[in-house]
């Protein structure tokens, strides 16, 4: 009979977590150098979100691969003819102070005891709440890029396009060459935040091009462009959704809440940007940061990549974002780093190999610092979030309760989860974090002294009886001494 955490756990030298191209790029370089690596991701394949494959069976024809499909079969090819031990469809859901690291997969659970550990889970989305936002018909911009992407499905029959950044114009971009109808794109930037970008963007003229080429399409569909706008409300009438907007200056506050305009569409997708994906680092302790700069809370790391937890590295977007680019660059320093430490690695071929590494990637990094700031948080969108508005989602949380809370004297993100459940749901505060640490921050006077909310297991969902196995009443440990 199974018994609780009674899998075998599996030594190795490394293990990365992410197989997204800072991931990848991680994993490969270290394993070239004859370390033992075990690569974890809890999708099909590799690839990440901007490389995700479809599945098998949708694998398109040649005439249909896109730029980024083919780059993404380039790291899972990388893999398949690597060393290293790649686990698909893992879930990692505990990562303990002694770097053992636990998953639930297609054949149960396994757990990984590593000398070094490598955190390449990358970035999240960040959606600031607004009425009707959870009304059926609004997904996030995230969300839109999967369908289009992984299942060849297009987000509505006529999708209203909404938030910030270079993704807004991408998933634009995605409906119109897959058939699809774009009824509006509403863009927190102004044509001045664009312009100002430009300089910056330069430094990659060739994903200057792609995206200029982007605006080409979108211009050549006739697609109406609100720049300076932001949703302010969405409601649903006959199956279409009414989305009011409204001009906004830099720092996210509504100019003219009187005269609003309405567009339509039968969905609506949205995202107000990336922020880095802190949950592992927070489990671990380590040392965080908040950097607007870099899209929110970072991991504290040195010039290697090193945390702040000994034998804990940081790459990609996990670090700050900067792009996919500059991830594969994060991803073989973190990695090179990491063998080196562990003595694989000499110290002379090290330096030796990192310098060409640093000049790509500061090239890159200036690239993603424009997008990051075309995708820099708004602190006054949180007026968009009414009384009546749910934040938490998960567990129904509306505006006026977190107001109340903070109000009857909750003044870190920690306090106010006890006190509302804000970010005790399934999601563990991954969608509803930015906008409350926002609405906390704006009480008690910036993000620093809201805090983080405190990592916990499980990671992610995962059945109570995967973990424990079949473990009955009869199987509880009672002393002889134990009262009947």
């Amino acid at each position: 009979m199974t018994k609780i955490f009674t899998n075998d756990i599996k030594k190795v030298d490394l293990v990365v977590l992410g197989a997204g191209p800072a991931g990848v790029a991680a994993a490969n370089v270290a394993s070239k150098e004859g370390a033992e690596v075990v690569i974890i991701d809890e999708n099909s394949s590799a690839g990440g979100q901007i490389y995700r494959a479809p599945p098998n069976e949708f694998q398109p024809q040649n005439s249909f691969k896109s730029d980024e499909f083919r780059e993404g079969e380039k790291q899972r090819n990388i893999l398949e003819n690597s060393n290293l031990t790649a686990l698909f469809k893992h879930r990692v859901w505990s990562v303990s102070s002694d770097l053992v690291v636990s998953t639930v997969g297609p054949n149960g659970l396994s757990s990984w005891h590593a000398r070094s550990l490598i955190i390449a889970n990358g970035a999240l989305e960040r959606i600031i709440p607004f009425p009707g936002w959870t009304i059926p018909g609004v997904i996030g911009l995230a969300a839109s890029t999967i369908l289009l992407k992984s299942q060849y499905v297009l987000p509505g029959q006529s999708t209203v396009v909404a938030g910030c950044g270079p993704l807004l114009i991408a998933v634009a971009n995605g409906i119109i060459k897959s058939g699809g109808k774009v009824s509006a794109i509403i863009d927190l930037n102004s044509k001045s935040d664009w312009i100002k970008a430009f300089p910056r963007l330069l430094s990659r003229p060739d994903q200057l091009f792609k995206g200029m080429s982007w605006f080409a399409n979108i211009m050549k569909a006739g697609i109406k462009l609100y720049g300076g706008h932001a949703v302010t409300n969405t409601k649903q009438v006959d199956n279409v959704l009414r989305i009011s907007i409204a001009p906004i200056n830099s720092a996210g506050s509504i100019l003219d809440s009187k005269n609003q305009k309405i567009v339509e569409g039968d969905c609506l997708a949205i995202g107000h940007g990336l922020f880095p994906s802190t949950e592992i680092t927070r489990l671990l302790k380590a040392k965080h940061i908040y950097d607007p700069l870099k899209g929110g809370w970072v991991p504290l790391i040195d010039d290697d990549f090193r945390s702040s937890i000994p034998g804990v590295y940081i790459a990609g977007d996990a670090t700050g974002i900067s792009g996919a680019f500059s991830a594969v660059q994060k991803g073989r320093i973190a990695g090179m780093a990491a063998v080196r430490d562990l003595n694989v690695m000499s110290s002379q071929k090290y330096k030796a190999k990192i310098k060409s590494e640093l000049i790509i990637l500061k090239k890159n990094e200036n690239f993603g610092k424009a997008a990051v700031r075309l995708m820099k948080f708004r602190p006054e969108l949180i007026q968009t979030i009414t009384s009546e508005t749910i934040v938490c989602r998960c567990e129904d949380v509306f505006r006026s309760e977190i107001d109340e809370a903070i109000e009857s004297g909750a003044r870190d993100l920690n306090q106010l989860k006890a006190w509302t459940r804000c970010g005790m749901g399934p999601c563990q505060g991954r969608t509803c974090s930015e906008a409350i640490e926002a609405i906390l921050a704006s009480k008690v006077g910036s993000r620093e002294l809201a805090g983080q909310w405190t990592g916990r297991t499980p990671l992610r969902p995962v059945p109570i009886e995967q973990i424990i196995g079949k473990y009955t009443y009869e199987d509880i440990p009672i002393p002889e001494n134990a009262p009947l």
